[in-house]
């Protein structure tokens, strides 16, 4: 029998409805691309996934004890298991065809998996999967929320996102302290930022660090900006009225020497 290890944010998906729902939710939008799904466990979500024309699907598991165990279980052509750290892969090597990032995503790496899938969203089509309820609600937060944050932000610029539904604790072993909730990001086709990159990431980091100023007072913590370009009422807004288009056109009027 193979434990869930705190260590590695397990939490073992035991309802096998749930896990269909959730899969359900991932094929709509593979689109052909193959999936990639993350932290796999015993391979409850997995099964679902398999058996499928138009891609294959890549599991990408760091516990020892559960790799064998999916090698046994599930032999499929279509599936391969990857011992590895998935913070850590290259994803570019995984396979020549886009990718979907999926799973019951571990919940102490759950905010780090969605930038990775940002930053890789050449490769990336999509993501899909389960997170702490407040991570999946942040994510599809819209401005004028309470939880809309820097994740939303960010998320939104360049992936379409959508809250799915909620799961309780009880469907898990061991079961969490906080219920889940399932989401989608789809990625943005032909899309351009319309500013530097980094430099947005950068004012977002910056407005929502200090939620509780206004801009203009939240904005002076990056090093030698020059606010004069910035309208008057944007600046007199706190971060979290601002839409995420609102950010670009910051980042552009914006001088960061």
């Amino acid at each position: 029998m193979i434990a869930p290890k705190k260590h590695l944010g397990q939490h073992f998906l035991t309802d096998i409805g749930t896990a269909e729902r959730i899969a359900r939710a991932i094929l709509k939008v593979a689109d052909g691309a193959d999936l990639v799904e993350v932290g796999p466990g015993k391979g409850v979500l997995t099964q679902f996934l398999l058996g499928r024309e138009n891609h294959r699907t890549i599991a990408v598991e760091l516990d020892k004890e559960c790799i064998p165990y999916l090698q046994k279980h599930f032999t499929q052509p279509d599936l391969t298991v990857r011992e590895a750290d998935f913070l850590r892969l290259d994803l570019h090597t995984l396979t020549d065809a886009p990718i979907v990032i999926c799973g019951n995503f571990p919940y102490n790496i759950s905010t780090q998996i969605v930038f990775k899938a940002i930053e890789n969203r050449d490769k990336v089509t999509a993501l899909c999967g389960m997170f702490q309820k407040e991570v999946a609600e942040r994510l599809c937060a819209l401005h004028g929320s309470k939880v809309y944050g820097i994740t939303s932000v960010i998320a939104q610029a360049f992936f379409d996102t959508e809250y799915l539904f909620t799961v309780n604790e009880n469907v898990f072993n061991p079961p969490p302290k906080v219920k889940s909730g399932v989401m989608h990001m789809i990625r943005k086709t032909d899309f351009e930022l319309g500013c530097d990159e980094k430099e947005f990431i950068k004012v977002v980091k910056a407005a929502f660090n200090q939620r509780r100023k206004t801009l203009r007072n939240a904005l002076k913590a990056i090093p030698n900006v020059d606010l004069s370009r910035v309208p008057e009422d944007i600046l007199n807004k706190r971060a979290e009225q601002l839409p995420w288009p609102e950010f670009v056109n910051i980042t552009r009027q914006i001088a960061t020497l």
